[in-house]
């Protein structure tokens, strides 16, 4: 009977990504000695998450009410909206410290083979807010990947003729690397972002 009970958990712990079977049989029995309180909080937690959790009616980030903290912030300035992927990439985002502007979560990025057009992404909604006046820029911060150059091209061709400035973040080598190490692709986006000295 125990061990069902472990094999259960172990199943779903291999649900979530990165988790293989050797993780999941470690994690459930560290889960099974932990005490009863740190083990019953992590349950209430999901359970919180799951019941609570939306999207922040202006910006589509995660949050538990109508808009996100940042949305609500007065603080932060409202001329400049990031556009990133997923709610996840503004938590990387806001660990830098450097940005104070406000965000515009798409859902995804396009990949029409997958069945993921335009109109299964938050773009007419970012097309919205900057009809609405205020913003000046948009910062396209989607993936460095094909599919996150598709949706980066597609955003600036219909932001075209809106009175906004569209950029897209630099990326390229990495600190503390080696040019001698970095690909064609990388090399190539590290030269394109160049800024003057």
């Amino acid at each position: 009977m125990t061990l069902g009970i472990i094999e259960n958990l172990v199943n779903d712990l291999t649900r979530l990504p990165g988790i293989g079977r050797k993780t999941a049989q470690r994690l459930a029995f560290f889960i099974l000695n932990m005490p009863e309180g740190e083990a019953k909080s992590i349950a209430k937690s999901i359970t919180e998450v799951k019941d609570k959790a939306r999207f922040c009616s202006q910006c589509f980030n995660i949050t538990d009410s109508e808009m996100c903290e940042i949305c609500r912030d007065e603080q932060r300035d409202d001329r400049k909206i990031c556009v990133v992927e997923e709610p996840s990439n503004i938590l990387v985002i806001e660990r830098s410290r450097f940005y104070n502007g406000l965000y515009h979560v798409l859902l995804g990025s396009l990949s029409p083979m997958d069945g993921v057009t335009p109109e299964r992404l938050k773009i007419n909604e970012l097309v919205r807010r900057i009809q609405a006046g205020k913003v000046e820029e948009v910062i396209i911060a989607t993936n460095p990947n094909t599919k996150g150059e598709v949706t980066a091209r597609y955003i600036r061709e219909r932001l075209e003729g809106l009175p906004v400035r569209v950029t897209r973040i630099a990326y390229g080598l990495p600190m503390g690397s080696d040019i001698e190490f970095a690909d064609e692709v990388t090399l190539s986006k590290a030269l394109e972002g160049r800024r003057q000295m």
